[in-house]
């Protein structure tokens, strides 16, 4: 188009190319913020509160429930018993006061006073090879002796490595707490040596479940920003089918799981649309159903007049095939019927993207959807795949908060030592085992064939 001769026709159509130009960049400031407020490292916020809540507290009738009422301890678990006496007079008058009885209360509390134990360590000598060899007592975490003799327990080696891991204390919240409710001196960076002493002993079973999660049927997986002294780092969190398993890398790339499962993994891997998993060809790929709605609402909600329609179809669409896999019933529908049921979503999808969107975000959003278009209602032929990755998104909450309070790791070591920790921890939860028995037990038997070793998962 020929420049207009009139000057102030040239400068209208300036200023409206520099105002387009705004407009554009505006646009894409504010598409980023909304996509930032989705992550998990955004706020907790759930948007504005509800209108009409929910009355707090117990609910009355039928609904009210049972109460939590702490039962009493068994008398073998009774350490102290005080009597409370009776007053010399009557509190609210000069009369006496008869004893008619006596009553029960039980309290448990935590020792404030810690325990100190002295071990005795016989040292000699071999008679023929003349070696030196010292005793070792069960409790012992360590043969060190001299500067090093004075340490801390397994128990409280096993705290304070859950407290920092699981519970996302800081080192040095973790040393606040030692001393404010145990009595016991403890300093960030021995908070930070015993979670690299446990790892390093716990790095046996870390590697049996890499083994579990390579020989799960099914991996759900997922991965979130993390810090590694000040730069920027991954957190991958991979769900299998009786563990879970982290892993902190310096990028997102799904090699770090390729290293773990091998590129040939033939089995239902669920995940997000990150690319890097496509290259496990030889998988059958679960698109998370869930990240597709969320991206559709957000169109949703800034829709006017047709515009509304593809994002409501999409909607739509999703949300039906997920309310029929939920209200499958095994054994109600033969294998061609569920093939058959998946071909209708599938064609249903195909007439939806393949047509013309004026909308740039609409065309973008149709590209994913006809980018990964076999991927998307695996759940509806097989109702036992989860629609969503939603089990690797729970796994990796916890680390979330975890990196919301202390920020990362500062070193390698740390964010090894914090990838083997969270996987050892997180298997335990979900094997009902006692997280801080196992580490204690572990942190006691290595070196040491007084103590067996606890095995996590078994090898065959």
């Amino acid at each position: 188009m020929d420049e207009p001769a009139c000057p102030g026709c040239r400068e209208l159509l300036q200023r409206v190319a520099a105002l387009e130009a705004r407009v554009a960049e505006l646009t894409r400031m504010l598409e980023d913020a909304r996509r930032a407020g989705k992550r998990q490292a955004a706020p907790f916020r759930k948007g504005p509160p509800k209108p009409d809540p929910k009355t707090p507290g117990r609910k009355s009738g039928a609904a009210h429930g049972t109460h939590g009422h702490r039962p009493p301890p068994p008398p073998d678990q009774i350490a102290e018993c005080h009597d409370a006496h009776l007053p010399d007079a009557c509190p609210h008058c000069p009369g006496r006061i008869v004893e008619t009885g006596t009553a029960d209360q039980f309290q448990t509390d935590i020792p404030r006073r810690p325990l100190v134990r002295k071990f005795r360590i016989h040292v000699g000598h071999c008679d023929t090879c003349g070696k030196r060899t010292q005793g070792r007592h069960p409790l012992q975490t360590s043969d060190a002796l001299g500067a090093a003799a004075s340490q801390v327990g397994p128990d409280a080696q096993a705290a304070a490595a859950t407290l920092h891991t699981q519970m996302g204390l800081s080192h040095g919240k973790v040393a606040a707490v030692f001393d404010a409710l145990f009595g016991i001196t403890l300093t960030r960076g021995a908070s930070a040596q015993i979670n690299l002493r446990a790892a390093t002993r716990l790095e046996p079973d870390y590697h049996l479940i890499l083994g579990e999660v390579r020989t799960s049927e099914q991996i759900a997986a997922d991965e979130t920003g993390w810090r590694i002294g000040g730069h920027p780092a991954w957190l991958h969190a991979w769900v299998g089918d009786r563990a879970t398993a982290y892993a902190i890398d310096s990028q997102r790339s799904a090699a770090v799981l390729e290293r773990v499962i091998g590129v040939d993994w033939s089995g239902i891997l669920s995940h997000d649309g990150f690319a890097s998993y496509d290259r496990f060809e030889g998988a059958i790929h679960q698109q998370c159903v869930a990240h597709v709605l969320r991206r559709a609402r957000d169109l949703l909600a800034t829709a006017t007049r047709g515009a509304v329609r593809f994002p409501r179809q999409v909607i739509a669409l999703f949300t039906e095939a997920i309310h029929w896999r939920n209200g499958y019933a095994p054994g109600a529908w033969t294998s061609d019927q569920l093939e058959e049921h998946r071909e209708g979503f599938d064609d249903r999808l195909r007439r939806l993207v393949l047509r013309p969107r004026a909308v740039p975000a609409h065309a973008t959003l149709a590209r994913h959807l006809w980018r990964h278009f076999e991927q998307w209602f695996g759940f509806v032929f097989d109702p036992r795949v989860e629609p969503t990755n939603w089990a690797a998104e729970q796994a990796i909450r916890p680390a979330v908060v975890n990196r919301k309070v202390w920020g990362g790791n500062r070193t390698a070591a740390g964010a090894w030592a914090q990838g083997v920790l969270m996987s050892v921890l997180e298997t335990c939860r979900r094997r009902g085992h006692a997280v801080v028995d196992y580490i204690s037990q572990t942190l006691r038997a290595a070196g040491n064939g007084l103590v067996p070793r606890p095995v996590l998962l078994p090898t065959g």
